[in-house]
């Protein structure tokens, strides 16, 4: 039996059904491990409380997934705010092996996901390791992997969606008649068409289908049969090419310009845009059948501003690329600096910018602030920094409104920073005390205290599942 592993806590179970609860999902291959080691969780609960949902967002924002089970009748639960809190799903528990056997094949799943994703990472395909970006890495290589469905990525410019779209076509397995997925990607630029011959662009034309038609020659439909078709910018094809576009996605068959007779294709869609197409929708831009018919399944990438987590992996990537060897170090002003700096053109305006400091640099020794060029540099030696920003402020005046003292708000916050610092190095005192500039022993004795963890109402086994 294959097996995996998970930890595991009750909250509010008790322990005769606690007990029975992890032998069940032993028998069904779910191994004990510890939280620290390990990423899947399953939570049992009786009720749903404010520890429960503290215990979920703590789990989450140490990207960890964790597995909800209601001991009680389903219908009294508060499904969609366990999702919200965190959870990744939500089980109704069931004696004689039931639900242990669905646990098994969800984390075995989950487990699955994570060997690809650690794959691609491994190989620098994709960089960065915020919990925004590798949530949605993991539900597109989810997607790609387990099913055939569209994909249309939307997002700013600059964010990644091609790299996204490389995922897919890396990860996919076959296409929908059954054949082996070749692991090539044809990108079709539709911002960059020309009206005049878009056509032959997608559907390809036979010699003196028009002016200038030599020879024959093959469209990005032909080139993308048994791969992945991606159609960058799709918002721009035009209107009165959609409803052929349309048919080939839909029917898997088109005509070559100057050609009756009808060809077979069979490619993985994916689709990616900058703009708003329910708006076009709206405006008479884009036909709404074309949009159902390629948006399976949405994604969003999200904007360098919320995730500056990788701002400087993202720029060691860079560095590395250019410089064709490790990464130099960077000076911690330049790194301030590029935390804080805005991004209007996302993770494209960041590599822009390292282009740029490379031109300066002596190529000896770490990267230091002279190596900014001048017109990149903060106005009057100062620049606008993340933090603290109107969400703390906002925070704050919350807690004042409802009439909290400052010695509250105090403790709360140095609690709760220690806590996420801890949190975010995974569970490593040493370095969490290193990035707060206090000393090892401060943040020990916190923990001993029960203040570096939310307050749960539980009995516990750490039953963490392993492979």
């Amino acid at each position: 039996m294959q097996t995996c592993s998970a930890w595991f806590e009750a909250c509010g179970c008790s322990p005769k059904l606690e007990t029975e609860i992890c032998a069940e999902l032993a028998s069904a291959g779910v191994m004990p491990s510890a939280r620290e080691s390990c990423r899947f969780g399953v939570v049992c609960f009786a009720d749903v409380d404010e520890a429960l949902l503290s215990l979920l967002q703590a789990a989450t924002r140490q990207c960890c997934r964790v597995l909800a089970v209601a001991t009680g009748p389903a219908k009294d639960v508060p499904a969609w705010r366990l999702l919200e809190a965190g959870a990744a799903d939500m089980l109704s528990w069931a004696p004689g092996g039931v639900t242990a056997n669905q646990i098994s094949l969800k984390l075995k799943r989950w487990s699955e996901i994570d060997h690809l994703l650690h794959g691609v990472l491994s190989e620098g395909l994709l960089v960065g390791d915020s919990t925004v970006w590798l949530n949605l890495v993991r539900r597109v290589i989810e997607t790609a992997y387990f099913s055939r469905t569209p994909i249309l990525i939307t997002g700013e410019s600059g964010t990644g969606k091609e790299v996204l779209a490389g995922l897919v076509s890396k990860v996919s397995r076959s296409v929908s008649d059954g054949r082996a997925l070749r692991n090539d990607l044809v990108t079709v630029d539709c911002g960059a068409l020309m009206r005049e011959l878009s056509g032959s662009e997608f559907f390809g034309h036979e010699r003196g289908a028009f002016t200038g038609a030599y020879n024959a020659r093959d469209g990005a439909f032909a080139l993308a049969d048994g791969a992945t078709l991606l159609l960058d910018e799709i918002g721009d094809i035009p209107l009165s090419l959609q409803p052929q576009i349309l048919r080939c996605i839909q029917e898997g068959t088109y005509k070559r310009l100057g050609s009756n007779v009808w060809q077979k294709t069979n490619f993985r869609l994916v689709s990616a845009t900058n703009c708003d197409l329910r708006r076009q929708i709206e405006g008479g831009t884009f036909r709404l059948d074309l949009y159902y018919r390629i948006a399976g399944c949405v994604f969003q990438t999200p904007p360098l501003r919320e995730r500056r987590q990788d701002i400087l992996p993202l720029a060691a990537h860079f560095l590395r690329k250019l410089l064709r060897r490790e990464p130099p170090a960077l000076d911690s002003h330049l790194r301030e600096y590029l935390i804080n700096r805005d991004y209007p053109g996302n993770v494209r305006e960041l590599y822009q910018l390292i282009q740029r400091i490379l031109a300066r640099y002596s190529s000896s020794g770490p990267i230091t602030v002279g190596d900014l060029p001048e017109e990149d540099r903060p106005v009057g030696g100062t620049f606008r920094r993340a933090w603290p920003n109107a969400q703390f402020e906002m925070s704050i005046a919350e807690a004042v409104m409802l009439g909290t003292s400052l010695k509250q708000i105090s403790q709360v916050t140095t609690q709760t920073v220690m806590r996420v610092a801890v949190e975010s190095e995974r569970g490593n005192i040493k370095r969490a005390a290193t990035r707060l500039g206090i000393t090892d022993r401060a943040l020990q004795v916190r923990r001993a205290s029960g203040q570096l963890v939310r307050e749960v109402t539980k009995t516990s086994h750490d039953l963490d599942i392993v492979q």
